[in-house]
């Protein structure tokens, strides 16, 4: 496993955060996972972009059992949390983000509000495409971009309490650069129809914008290689 030259120990600075982080995501995953039409992923090659500590791919077997999959993040206790974790899941994780001995190997993969934090978004898009499989499709989900009307304060409070380094982007400027380096793009709103849990010292500032946040702010894009 060769390590991320971008590498860090943990995505949050407090680890307790950290561990937290799947609790929170998971109700997402789930309406993702049934939001994706690929439903029949028995002899699928998966690929999760910031597996963080590998709670996503965890979920997806149990909903959509898949054949093999990797999971890929630069945070490297993370990553070894991921590692223990998987149990006989048909799993490996790893820190090598730029997916070096995987070409045309995957045939979904997905990621969740990790490209915000991409410096070099146009070779990450090249990298994804690299690795997918002709037809393959890459799920990139966020909520971080500068069309979010909470986005000037997060930010602020992400560079504060992690270890990354906060990238400014529009969804137009996503589509552009997926666009430009050959995948068909299209994009929805998540749309999450659950119930959103009131979170007083949490990241909305009220109950109205979290329920706005998880229908509309959030986008869902999906990202075809021809």
């Amino acid at each position: 496993m060769n390590d991320s030259p971008l590498s860090i120990p943990t995505w949050y600075r407090d680890p307790h955060a950290e561990q937290a982080m799947a609790y929170g995501h998971a109700p997402i995953w789930r309406h993702l996972i049934g939001l994706v039409p690929e439903n029949e992923l028995s002899g699928v090659s998966v690929l999760d972009f910031g597996c963080n500590q590998g709670g996503f791919l965890r979920l997806l077997h149990q909903i959509r059992p898949f054949q093999q999959a990797v999971g890929v993040d630069i945070a490297r206790q993370s990553v070894d949390e991921a590692n223990r974790l998987k149990g006989n899941l048909p799993v490996v994780y790893q820190t090598d983000t730029r997916l070096h001995g995987w070409d045309s190997h995957f045939d979904i993969a997905f990621s969740h509000e990790v490209i915000y934090l991409i410096e070099d978004i146009a070779q990450h898009a090249a990298d994804m495409l690299r690795a997918l499989k002709p037809g393959g499709v890459y799920y990139a989900v966020t909520g971080c971009h500068t069309g979010n009307p909470l986005w000037p304060q997060w930010r602020e409070r992400v560079a504060e309490q992690t270890h990354t380094v906060v990238q400014d982007r529009s969804l137009a400027d996503y589509a552009r650069i997926f666009s430009a380096e050959g995948f068909q793009v299209s994009a929805r709103r998540l749309g999450f129809s659950g119930f959103v849990p009131y979170e007083p010292d949490g990241w909305m500032p009220d109950i109205a914008a979290a329920i706005d946040y998880y229908w509309r702010t959030k986008t869902v894009f999906r990202l075809v290689k021809p």
